[in-house]
């Protein structure tokens, strides 16, 4: 995959599939395949509703045409019987195609809506990097209830009708050539417009789902950003520019709406009009014995079910479209290929595993800023069971190490190897499996707190989890919690401080027991007392297993085996922290910064 394709409104794919009709949604005959039973029965139903209703003129136009007397009593009663009996076999007929069409479209949906999501779930962060999670999430729900929609109704009422039109014309030729070959020559002139339409149509249904999507992402931001839109008053703003975006999306809308009104309301009046024109050369025809009134009848009847399916097939034609917008768009998110993937024939990681980490010679520019070097030639080891840290100011490619670890992204040259595999040679997952992380944002999520601790390891018993929890001195304040472990801890864990989703995200690196522990900034944010008990769930966490310490706070790294300083890339000092004091480089400045800084905050603190 590029990493600079989109998946927004201005995105390439979009564009050029623009002059497409219903193309799109071909992509969805996979999924009908799946569910050939389904799809056999809603037509087999489909068929009969439809012949059915076509057999409905030829006796109007023996009943016209025999007559109506005293004597014809039993012929009619028959007659009205048999149309009895016919009603009865369309509405069973109707209702078998309503429950077979409807539930191939739910589960069509849930098909896509779970294929996508797994999709997504495996696209590597640069696709993330560059894409709102609230657009990708609309075209998950929004996009897939469009196609639930066309597969499920509209799609039922297009078969039904094309049926029902083709079936029509078919028999108005078995009833009057003469009159059909006036209704036949007046088809291209509607037909052709209504193409010409429908890609209008599409064309504009795509532009309003995908301004909506915009509006839907920036929602999801606000949403999840509510306290700091509220302490920065920012509501009006926040207001202002969704207001903006609405309004956007509803032109869009609006604009695809009237293109359907004009569309419905040219497909009527020339469908009709073409009628009101054949019916008066029939009436003539009548009149001059060459047809019988009941024949004129049935003509009558089928043209109107013709008329009728071509002017509905007008109108959920631009549902249809809508629809092949909606499946471009998802069609768009699963041929995006991972940046990162297994290759085809993964080496396997030594067993068991040791934690020992290599980057030779490494170079790294991100996707997003490919002029900009995070990495410049960087090289280090680090030996089984040792504690390295890395400090160096803010956009000294230090997280970017941790990045390259996990394997989020690869080397623009260079090698990092792990346990002696280059990883570009090994399956992600495996890799994975060897690195327990604990970052500095903990990403905690809307569940229980043993949900959390045990977020992937779902399998870990209760009694794991409690001991992950007490290693990580977690265990005290989750008994608090009004029920314990399993106490919903909210989206993102606002109910909880910045030290007890530290701890939590540190049980959970604990459960895990990987070989390779990776601490990113694990206590930048948190205070005094919160640090501490942090610190003492980090020493056991660290125990006998490698460890990469990222940090700005020099305290945290004291005890650390080595010391690695990073500036602009690359390493420009290395040691333990009195070897680097006395070294007077880059980090004896840091140090002194920072420890001065200290030294007034405590005599502060002491006044």
């Amino acid at each position: 995959m590029s990493t600079e394709t989109q998946v927004g409104p201005d995105a390439g794919p979009a564009r050029k599939g623009e002059r497409k009709s219903l193309k799109p949604l071909a992509t969805l005959v996979p999924y009908l395949a799946r569910y050939r039973g389904l799809v056999a029965g809603a037509g087999i139903a489909l068929v009969t509703a439809a012949v059915t209703t076509l057999a409905l003129p030829t006796a109007v136009r023996r009943m016209i045409d025999h007559g109506f007397s005293e004597a014809d009593a039993g012929f009619i009663d028959t007659y009205f019987v048999m149309l009895f009996a016919l009603a009865i076999l369309l509405a069973l007929a109707s209702a078998f195609r309503y429950y077979f069409v409807i539930t191939l479209g739910e589960r069509i949906v849930f098909d896509l809506r779970r294929d996508v999501f797994d999709h997504v779930t495996r696209l590597s962060p640069s696709f993330f990097d560059q894409n709102q999670s609230g657009e990708i999430v609309s075209r998950l729900t929004a996009d897939t209830t469009q196609i639930k929609s066309a597969v499920g109704a509209t799609a039922s009422v297009a078969l039904r009708n094309l049926i029902l039109c083709l079936g029509a014309i078919a028999m108005m030729i078995v009833t009057s050539p003469k009159l059909s070959s006036l209704v036949l020559a007046a088809i291209p002139i509607i037909v052709f417009p209504l193409v010409a339409f429908g890609r209008s149509v599409r064309r504009r249904s795509r532009q309003a789902q995908d301004t909506l999507a915009s509006a839907s992402a920036y929602a999801g931001e606000v949403i999840g950003a509510a306290r700091t839109v509220q302490a920065f008053n920012a509501e009006p703003a926040a207001r202002s520019r969704f207001g903006e975006a609405v309004e956007s999306a509803f032109g869009a809308a609006r604009a695809a709406v009237l293109a359907r009104a004009l569309l419905t309301g040219f497909a009527i009046a020339m469908i009709f009009g073409s009628v009101v024109a054949v019916l008066w050369f029939g009436a003539q025809d009548v009149l001059s014995g060459n047809i019988t009134a009941g024949t004129l009848g049935q003509f009558l009847l089928y043209s109107v079910f013709a008329a009728g399916s071509l002017g509905s097939l007008s109108e959920v034609w631009g549902e249809l479209s809508q629809a092949s917008g909606a499946a471009e768009r998802l069609t768009e998110l699963l041929d995006e290929k991972p940046a990162i993937a297994a290759p085809a024939n993964p080496v396997a990681l030594p067993e068991p595993g040791r934690g020992a980490l290599e980057f030779a010679d490494v170079h790294f520019s991100y996707p997003s800023r490919p002029g900009y070097r995070s990495l410049n030639g960087l090289s280090f080891s680090i030996k089984p069971g040792e504690t390295v840290a890395v400090v160096g100011p803010s956009g000294a490619g230090k997280s970017t190490i941790l990045s390259l670890v996990l394997r989020y992204y690869d080397p623009t040259s260079g090698v990092v190897r792990l346990d002696g595999i280059d990883l570009r040679t090994a399956e992600p997952q495996g890799v994975r499996s060897r690195i327990a992380v604990v970052p500095q944002d903990v990403t905690i999520f809307a569940s229980t707190v043993a949900d959390n601790i045990a977020f992937g390891m779902p399998g870990a018993t209760r009694e794991r989890v409690v001991a992950a929890a007490r290693a990580a001195q977690a265990e005290e304040f989750i008994n608090r919690l009004d029920n314990g472990f399993d106490t919903m801890v909210g989206e993102r864990g606002i109910t909880l401080s910045g030290g007890q989703r530290q701890r939590i995200a540190i049980a959970r690196a604990i459960l895990k027991d990987a070989p390779l522990l990776l601490l990113d900034e694990a206590t930048s944010a948190l205070d005094a007392e919160s640090e501490t008990l942090v610190q003492k769930a980090l020493e056991e966490l660290i125990g006998q297993r490698t460890t990469i310490v990222i940090a700005h706070r020099l305290a945290t790294v004291l005890k650390a085996d080595r010391i690695l300083v990073m500036e602009h890339g690359r390493i420009v000092e290395e040691g333990t922290h009195q070897s680097l004091v006395r070294q007077g480089g880059l980090y004896a400045k840091l140090a002194r910064l920072q420890f001065d800084h200290a030294t007034e905050e405590r005599a502060a603190a002491a006044l």
